[in-house]
């Protein structure tokens, strides 16, 4: 468990800006040591405002985008190309721009596809998907992905892990079918906190006044199963990426890092 790193910038533009450079490098610094880079991409406002800020920094042509392997946090269980479907926003933030291989793009099974209505099975072939690409040194289930980026909800849900959820529960699955979300659609997928911890990074991002009670709780020493971001941690590093506003009301005990 890495402890938490703070980085606080003042609004959430220049957040997105930051993080978006920040990931340019991660990505280029794994592919030199490795030949290939892994990230696992998350929706939501902030997410998608990396992305889109991804797109337009001048160091995105430094990546090696042909190998870059893609996943997703979670997904709302809903047919393929929805707006609502993380995969549909972020190919509109970033991924039709870029020249990627399709077949290192890992979107999460859509609703009304092989899998019909049933998001347990569709659940359980991703969980496929992701073992059969785990190489032997990554010693688990999942790849061992170099970043995995998270948006925290005011509730201190990630991913589709809800607090008090059965999901957040899980301890043995690296991903589940999540029902009776509580917040639309009540149907979706979600990587696990045992799936989310194999990440030597995990990025938690949170902007706005209505992430500033959440981001307080999480990093001040709630339970995971009350606070789902709490225990979204990597195996290296854990780095909480905020806006001035959602550092509003983190104690005065936590040392943000210099803006970065």
């Amino acid at each position: 468990m890495s402890t938490p790193q703070l980085v606080v910038h003042r609004d959430k533009e220049l957040m997105a800006q930051a993080a978006a450079a920040r990931l340019i490098t991660r990505i280029i610094d794994a592919q030199a040591a490795r030949g290939s880079a892994s990230v696992v991409l998350t929706g939501g406002r902030n997410g998608n405002g990396l992305l889109a800020a991804l797109r337009s920094a001048p160091a995105r042509d430094a990546i090696d985008w042909s190998r870059l392997d893609l996943w997703w946090g979670d997904e709302r269980f809903l047919p393929e190309g929805d707006p609502d479907r993380n995969d549909t926003q972020a190919r509109a933030a970033l991924l039709d721009d870029v020249p990627l291989d399709p077949a290192r793009v890992h979107p999460m099974p859509a609703a009304g596809g092989a899998y019909g209505a049933d998001a347990d099975a569709a659940a359980a072939a991703y969980a496929e998907e992701l073992a059969a690409a785990a190489r032997p040194e990554d010693l688990g289930p999942v790849p061992r992905f170099d970043v995995l980026m998270l948006g925290v909800g005011p509730d201190t849900h990630v991913a589709s892990l809800f607090p008090e959820h059965p999901a957040v529960r899980e301890t043995e699955r690296t991903v589940v079918g999540v029902h009776g979300a509580p917040k639309p659609p009540p149907t979706r997928i979600s990587l696990t906190l045992p799936a989310i911890r194999s990440a030597r990074e995990v990025w938690l991002l949170a902007a706005g006044e209505d992430k500033a009670q959440a981001a307080a709780v999480a990093l001040s020493g709630a339970g995971e199963v009350q606070a789902p971001a709490a225990g979204a941690y990597g195996r290296k590093r854990t780095l909480w990426l905020l806006d001035a506003a959602a550092a509003a009301r983190l104690p005065g005990t936590l040392s943000p890092a210099a803006p970065a």
